[in-house]
């Protein structure tokens, strides 16, 4: 699945300005799609979910985001086999310093060289936990749209800033649509889907007569 800031912003607990500050100063981008312009939708992989909430997570400790930024650049030059360790690695916090328990239990890695062990970061408990709100928030309104003959599914979220309702088309990235209402919405990204499915066959046409 993929997932608008918007969704970001629910599934995570962070602001979505926050969301939007941490992706414009590079510190955690969305993988599957990067804004490029007015009206155009960042759109963050699971993945990306777990390094916001081990983020967060480790800022509600006391880790300021100086610190998390120094943390993760001793990582990538120690552990460059680790290409995103807030979501592959353990990370322990006195609210301090921030540690990493390697693969090897016994080894753990002090990343700002002070501090004592006080509190652990669960990874495993935030991805269950983010899996469950994934879910959650799928199974309330999950719906399916037919265009030029052919069924897509369609997942509509709330606007939490503007009221109303912003919808996505999850097989189609970068397919997104908003409106008041929820008939609207689902109105909205029928066109939506059908102009991306012109812009896909004029692009295969480019290729083809180059």
């Amino acid at each position: 699945m993929n997932f608008n800031s918007k969704t970001v912003s629910i599934i995570t607990g962070l602001s979505f300005r926050q969301v939007d500050y941490w992706d414009r100063t590079h510190f955690i981008k969305p993988s599957v799609s990067e804004a490029s312009g007015y009206g155009s939708v960042r759109l963050y992989s699971f993945n990306d979910l777990i390094q916001l909430k081990v983020a967060k997570t480790l800022m509600d400790k006391g880790i300021s985001l100086q610190k998390i930024r120094k943390a993760l650049t001793y990582l990538k030059k120690h552990m460059p086999e680790v290409k995103k360790p807030l979501s592959e690695l353990k990370f322990l916090t006195d609210g301090e310093t921030i540690f990493v328990i390697t693969k090897d239990q016994r080894v753990i890695i002090n990343t700002l060289k002070s501090g004592q062990l006080v509190f652990s970061i669960a990874l495993g408990e935030i991805v269950e936990d983010l899996k469950g709100e994934v879910v959650a928030l799928q199974k309330r309104k999950k719906y399916s749209v037919t265009v030029k003959g052919k069924k897509y599914d369609v997942v509509l979220h709330p606007d939490t800033e503007d009221s109303g309702y912003w919808i996505e088309c999850p097989s189609l990235p970068g397919c997104a649509s908003q409106g008041d209402t929820i008939e609207e919405a689902l109105g909205m990204i029928k066109d939506s889907i059908a102009g991306h499915l012109e812009l896909i066959d004029e692009q295969r046409r480019l290729r083809k007569a180059s």
